[in-house]
Formats: structure tokens, sequence, C-alpha cells
């Protein structure tokens, strides 16, 4: 998105905010997500999280996030979003490697990330996240260690280090498809994980999710609360929210949600600013519960699973869980079959039927 309809998606945004059919519910975490929100201006983006903060009264312990590409922020911006009440940053930093990122489309250069980090402290921000990401195409072990290596010197409170997932209709995708895609192989990709996490707990991160690792007490509570199946509110074109039971998807064309919400159109009907409302049945709940709860190394409490003893013990069998103190947790090994895992927890339909 430019021009324009930036500004007319950060007002109708602004708008949608305050007319919120959920105001009035305290706000836990606040999270500005969905790509690049930095593309916005300082002012914009004050502006949408003082339309929150009026709608949804922040806690005092609430954490604030924003997502930032390195080379849509400097150190002016940064100031500004902290001076706005924006507590943590996340980074799009995804490789430290040149060619990596050129492959990979982003605007930033190795180099940025460093700069963006060190302008992001002198703005006073003392919790950053970094993401990184393996099993790039032409990406090889010695380069993923070399990033894992230079993104722990920066010492970030938080990294998000995730594997390349080829998404349908995408340029990787069709590359893919007609074996254009030098990708590393799965033992390779393995290989990839189990150094980083080595070399982050070595490093004193703990690994509280599959994915993420932290500094003692610096967990995103953000995306513990996706993990967890809270409740969540969602805002902007082609955000989700979850709520008393219901999912909902704004218009995900910013012309479409601009008219809708310019138009003052009601949130839930065919040409409404929600495109999607889904009302999740218990049996929803349920498997978004054992999916995403899976991931979590504090694992899944025994007494709400509804998985019979001999799924069970298959899984232990292949040592991909163990169970302890009434809960249910993936090992080291059952950390590569998380969804295989996840799958069989859920694929008795008879112990599924009585949760309906």
């Amino acid at each position: 998105m430019s021009g324009d309809i930036v500004e007319r998606t950060a007002r109708a945004q602004v708008q949608e905010i305050l007319r919120s059919p959920f105001a009035g519910r305290p706000a836990k975490t606040i999270f500005f997500g969905g790509g690049t929100p930095t593309f916005y201006s300082s002012d914009q983006l004050t502006a949408i999280l003082n339309a929150v903060r009026a709608v949804h009264p922040p806690v005092d312990w609430c954490e604030i996030t924003t997502e930032a590409n390195p080379g849509t922020v400097d150190a002016e911006k940064f100031e500004a979003l902290r001076a706005a009440g924006f507590n943590r940053i996340s980074l799009g930093a995804q490789s430290f490697v040149p060619e990596d990122l050129i492959r990979l489309g982003r605007v930033h250069g190795s180099q940025e990330v460093g700069r963006a980090v060190a302008a992001a402290r002198r703005a006073g921000f003392e919790n950053i996240n970094l993401d990184l990401m393996f099993g790039l195409p032409g990406q090889r072990e010695k380069a993923w260690q070399q990033n894992v290596g230079l993104a722990l010197e920066l010492k970030p409170e938080h990294l998000s280090l995730y594997c390349l997932t080829i998404e349908p209709n995408t340029r990787f995708y069709k590359l893919n498809l007609r074996g254009m895609l030098d990708l590393p192989q799965d033992d390779v990709q393995v290989e990839m994980y189990n150094f980083a996490h080595s070399k982050m707990v070595e490093s004193g991160y703990q690994h509280y999710e599959i994915s993420n690792f932290c500094l003692p007490g610096r967990e995103c509570q953000h995306n513990l609360a996706y993990w967890r199946s809270q409740e969540y509110a969602g805002y902007g074109p082609g955000a989700v929210g979850t709520v008393d039971r219901h999912r909902t998807t704004v218009q995900k064309h910013p012309l479409r949600y601009c008219e809708a919400v310019e138009n003052a159109a009601p949130f839930a009907a065919p040409d409404g600013i929600w495109c999607e409302k889904e009302q999740l049945t218990s049996e929803n709940l349920y498997l978004e519960r054992v999916m995403m709860g899976l991931r979590l190394s504090e694992g899944l409490p025994m007494g709400g699973l509804a998985t019979p003893e001999k799924i069970l013990g298959r899984l232990e069998s292949r040592s991909w869980i163990r169970r302890d103190d009434d809960r249910l947790y993936l090992t080291d090994a059952g950390r590569h079959f998380c969804s295989e895992v996840a799958l069989e927890l859920v694929s008795d339909s008879e112990a599924r039927a009585t949760l309906r």
C-alpha cells in the first residue's frame, strides 16, 4: 500500500476501533502486526494506538508491540513510537546474509538490522524481538549458524526462529513446483533447528515455544494469548479476532475496508466491516487448544484431553511426548513432529464427539 490509500486506511482504522462492539474490554496486550505497520507514519500509528487505549483501557502491565521492518524505521520514528507508549519492538530481520534478503524480497540490507536495534535502544526500548528464518533457498548450515551468532551479539530480549513455509500462490510456491527452488533437505533443516536450540539455551535464553526463545520473563505476552486460546479482538484490513466463541475476519481489500467503515456499515453484514463471522463449537475450541497449546514448553493439562490411552501410549513409544505432573509435553524429538502429534491427539472421532 502506498499513497492516499495509506492515509485513508489509517483514518478508517481509527474509526473502526472507536465503533468497536467490544468497547470496554481491557487490553492486556496490544500488537500492531500483519506485515510492516511502520509503513504508517508516526502520527498515524499514534492515532491508532490512542484509539485502542480509549476503547480498551490498558492494564498497568500492558505489553504494546509493533512489528517493524529495519528498512522502514529510523531513530526519529523509534523515539516517536516510544513516546506514544509502545514498549516492545519486533524487527523482521530474517537474515544477515545479503543474498538471503534479496531472495526474500526484503527492502532492508544486512547492516540495517544492527542499526535499527541500536536506534531502538537509544529511544528507550528495553524489549526487542528479532525474527530470523531458516530453510531458505540456497541457505547452508554455516550461513544459518552465522545468522544465529550475529543475532545473539545484538542481545535482543526475544528471538523468533521460523522455518520457511512455502505458501500457495506465492512466487516461491510456483518456483518450487517447477523444481527451481534450492531448499535445504529436511535433515539439514533439523540440524539448523537443533543448532539454534542449543545455542539459545547456552546463551541463557528460555525455549518457551517451538519457534520462540526469550530471556527470563520476556515471553511475548500477546503470542502467549494465541497459544493459550485466549480471546482477542482484531482491527484493520484482514485482521482476525476471536471473542465470545466467534471468529471474525475484517474486510481484506483496503478499498472495500475503507468504504465499509466510511459508510458506517454494520460489523456483521454481507457488505459490512467483517467479511466473515464464524461461530466456534466446543469441538473447534478443543482442536485449537490442543493444536496451539502443544507448541508451548509448559505443555497441555492432561485433565482437558479426550485422547484415548492407546494413542498416548503410541506417541510415548515413539518418544514424541512425555507425561509428568498431569501435563503432557513434547520431547526434543517430538518438537520436529508437532503437527503429527497434534493430529494424533485429536484424531479419535468418538472422543471428540463428546465435546459437541
